[in-house]
């Protein structure tokens, strides 16, 4: 086993595409495959969460039949006795996680409430935020960003704009400064919606969220309801992880979305207000001088999908109907959920924009089973009148008109990712077969070993369903 059979180790998962890549699912493989093959010394013992939501949904299922959309728990959790952590960078909906953790107590995980820890500094989504969020993407129309209407834009713009006046963790366990807090931030939110509650007023879509906004005992109710979350779970010190990361064995920090959504790198403004790339995790272990091992591991379907708006260079009207998805679907924000063959030079890309990938996951495998001929995208043509091409992307040396690579810009330049953006609403994708051969098995190694070619990355886990039984780690990280 080498070094794991000692010391400590960081697995770090990120989904590498546009989100719903399976992270949930791989840290829950790698939490199994370590308690069932590693010494007791290198098994799992918490899921650290850094970045994100209750709008990440990580979807467990067990070979029995049971199933778990992961959102405030770390995955896995449901068949082994792990503890959560959220840290600083995390946002928490503390009504969201009471119903969860009850979710999963009738699943029956025992003392789930007792094995999560808040950070103080966690910022907390209240509904005022999540209304207020559903309302600007309703009032977006056919422009709509593809947001989860869920708050989370909303909760780290005002954190930005308001301060310490934003709600925090540490905020809950006083029920004066949370009352006080809540009638604040409702009354911020109004303002900001006047116009528009005034334009959708009538409008029974979005009722709902204009009563959060209007009902002037909501802050009371939510203080009572909110009393029920400090009674059942750990609100500490930031530097309670130190302790975490010192314990003997291993810790998973698990991500949320994706890096091509990422707030700075991803193709604004379809984006989210998270970093999604490595650099929260590493800051983190920085911050508390980590000497432990860490692995990289980047996650990514073995073809690509998009759930909500924006550019999807590889989109496939064939593969969307080819290749239904049990728990995206069409819904009322996110609205369409699509599919398109594998992205090799968005891949690209996102490794680049994280850094450092040590090793691939590569998931849903047996969804293309039915499929003879897979493709693989290896470039993008550009339009003919496209003179800045070579500013946003790295062209063939012999076609000008081919984008082998997208080139990262400055970072946190937000102009630039969204002239980026319209450059790839124009670019079409440019195809080689990947794998052909008549056997499912011999396909799957091909488009692996294409994969692999393409990225520069050795594929370390696969999976060919949605249990931890359908897994394998071809190459032990």
């Amino acid at each position: 086993m080498n070094d794991l059979e000692f010391g400590r180790t960081s697995y770090l998962i990120r989904d590498l595409i546009f989100g719903d890549s399976g992270k949930g699912t791989i840290g829950e493989f790698l939490t199994w495959w370590l308690d069932q093959f590693a010494p007791i010394w290198s098994k799992v013992h918490t899921v650290i969460r850094t970045e994100g939501g209750h709008q990440a949904i990580h979807n467990n299922i067990l070979p029995d039949g049971r199933h778990h959309g992961f959102s405030q728990f770390g995955s896995g959790s449901l068949t082994s006795p792990i503890w959560t952590h959220h840290a600083k960078g995390m946002m928490v909906e503390p009504l969201h996680a009471l119903d969860e953790g009850k979710d999963l107590q009738h699943l029956g995980v025992r003392d789930i409430f007792g094995r999560l820890t808040v950070s103080r500094d966690v910022r907390i989504v209240t509904p005022f935020q999540q209304a207020a969020n559903r309302l600007r993407e309703y009032a977006r129309g056919v422009g709509r960003h593809g947001s989860c209407g869920k708050g989370i834009g909303e909760t780290a713009s005002d954190a930005l704009a308001i301060g310490t006046d934003a709600l925090y963790a540490r905020d809950l366990m006083d029920s004066a400064i949370l009352r006080e807090k809540l009638s604040q931030i409702q009354a911020y939110k109004l303002a900001q919606l006047a116009d528009l509650i005034y334009r959708f007023g009538d409008d029974k879509a979005i009722s709902a969220e204009i009563d959060w906004l209007t009902n002037t005992a909501a802050s009371s109710i939510l203080v009572a309801y909110l009393g029920e979350f400090v009674e059942r779970v750990k609100i500490v010190e930031n530097a309670h992880i130190g302790g975490i990361l010192s314990r003997p064995g291993s810790v998973i920090f698990e991500g949320a979305q994706g890096v091509l959504i990422d707030e700075w790198r991803g193709f604004h403004p379809y984006t989210t207000w998270s970093t999604c790339t490595f650099d929260n995790a590493l800051e983190l272990l920085r911050e508390h001088q980590y000497d432990g091992r860490i692995v990289r591991i980047g996650v990514v379907r073995a073809y690509a999908t998009r759930h909500g708006a924006g550019p999807f260079m590889t989109e496939d009207p064939f593969l969307t109907n080819a290749l239904p998805d049990t728990y995206n679907v069409t819904d009322v924000w996110q609205q369409t959920f699509r599919v398109g063959w594998f992205d090799a030079v968005a891949a690209r890309y996102a490794i680049a924009a994280c850094g450092q990938v040590d090793a691939l996951a590569v998931t849903c495998l047996d969804r293309m089973r039915d499929l003879s001929q897979w493709l693989i995208c290896t470039g993008y043509e550009l339009s003919e009148d496209d003179s800045n091409a070579a500013k946003f992307f790295e062209l063939d040396p012999q076609n000008p008109r081919i984008a082998r690579n997208i080139r990262l810009g400055p970072h946190k330049d937000l102009v630039y990712q969204e002239t980026l953006t319209e450059q790839l609403k124009r670019v079409k994708p440019i195809y080689e077969v990947s794998a052909n051969a008549a056997d499912f098995g011999q396909r799957a190694e091909q488009h692996l070993a294409r994969i692999e070619s393409e990225l520069g990355v050795p594929v370390a886990i696969t999976s060919y369903g949605p249990t931890v039984l359908d897994k394998r780690m071809v190459r032990p990280v």
